[in-house]
């Protein structure tokens, strides 16, 4: 089955064509707003949902000839139908449907969150069910037990911020760019870890959830002591915000391996782009098989839609209506 993916939850335009008989993806191409919301500190809907609709279509003929295909040959369409920003996701939409009916293929949404998870199957040698699944993004925190395609259990999220939105919040009090994630990443580089004592956030808990604003209002306050943020405090600050929410991830990843006698996990979203946390993951968990998307896939794409569209095809019926669930719950799947 050859699908195309389309991916429009917030400020990438990704599309990717999938073949799933041979597990490859035959073409995808990204297109990032990042530098165009920078000025704003973070993502305008409005201007995302603009530049979705103006990037769609070339990206998809792009894509097309990349993959030495013609409309004929794909399958199915498959596209973001949440969680995300309502325009953009709407954009999506829209389009993958308008497309599934002038060519006669069915189209069908999938779950942003769902698809991160199952991109790792793209990986040779990829994970095996069951295992447990670190979700880090932007938007989300999760800590789920995969037991089966679409069989999930959520063991743990966020109560406050996301971690990618905590990335972001702390590189807006230092001054530095959007998205916070790299800026912070490469600040860090320079920095000290263990320069300032920051909290570890709930790790200390039974319970499998996170929570960022404190670590986040530390930060804050320690900024707010400085007369001038010198660039060797931001390093030591960005690198000690890192080391803070690697051990934390290490901290509940471990205890929910145990407490479930799991032997596999899957690490996706766009805050796994992070070669810090990647490293600290590693090495302090070595008796357990870890999964990393390659860094392109980290953050949003096409990929990732294309893939879970084909396994949610094989489950569910074709969607008639354009469908788009700005909220959707990772525990309503």
């Amino acid at each position: 089955m050859i699908i195309l993916g389309i991916e429009t939850s917030c400020d990438e335009t990704g599309v990717a064509i999938y073949d799933s008989e041979k597990n490859i993806i035959l073409g995808e191409k990204l297109f990032s707003q990042a530098s165009k919301h920078d000025q704003y500190g973070g993502v305008v809907p409005e201007l995302a949902s603009r530049d979705h609709i103006t990037k769609l279509l070339p990206l998809i003929k792009l894509t097309l000839k990349e993959a030495s295909l013609d409309k004929e040959h794909i399958d199915g369409i498959a596209y973001t139908s949440g969680p995300g920003l309502r325009g953009p996701l709407l954009t999506g939409a829209a389009l993958a449907k308008s497309l599934s009916i002038g060519w006669d293929i069915p189209s069908i949404g999938v779950h942003h969150m769902e698809a991160h998870l199952l991109i790792n199957l793209l990986e040779n040698p990829a994970p095996t069910f069951p295992f447990l699944t670190l979700l880090i993004s932007g938007g989300h925190c999760l800590l789920i037990k995969a037991t089966s395609l679409g069989n999930y259990k959520v063991l743990g999220q966020t109560r406050d911020d996301a971690l990618g939105e905590a990335f972001d919040k702390v590189a807006r009090l230092l001054g530095l760019g959007y998205p916070g994630g790299p800026e912070i990443e490469r600040k860090a580089r320079k920095g000290n870890a263990f320069s300032f004592d920051l909290p570890r956030p709930m790790a200390k808990e039974e319970h499998l959830d996170f929570s960022f604003s404190g670590l986040k209002t530390a930060v804050y306050y320690l900024v707010k002591k400085q007369e001038q943020i010198t660039e060797q405090f931001s390093s030591d600050i960005s690198a000690s915000f890192q080391e803070a929410v690697a051990e934390t991830l290490i901290l509940k990843c471990t205890k929910a391996l145990t407490m479930y006698n799991l032997e596999q996990l899957v690490i996706g979203g766009g805050v796994a782009a992070n070669q810090y946390i990647k490293k600290r993951i590693a090495d302090e968990l070595p008796e357990v098989d870890i999964f990393f998307p390659e860094p392109k896939r980290c953050t949003d794409n096409g990929a990732m839609i294309a893939i879970a569209g084909y396994y949610r095809f094989n489950s569910k019926e074709s969607e008639k209506e354009i469908i788009i669930r700005p909220k959707w719950n990772f525990s309503e799947l």
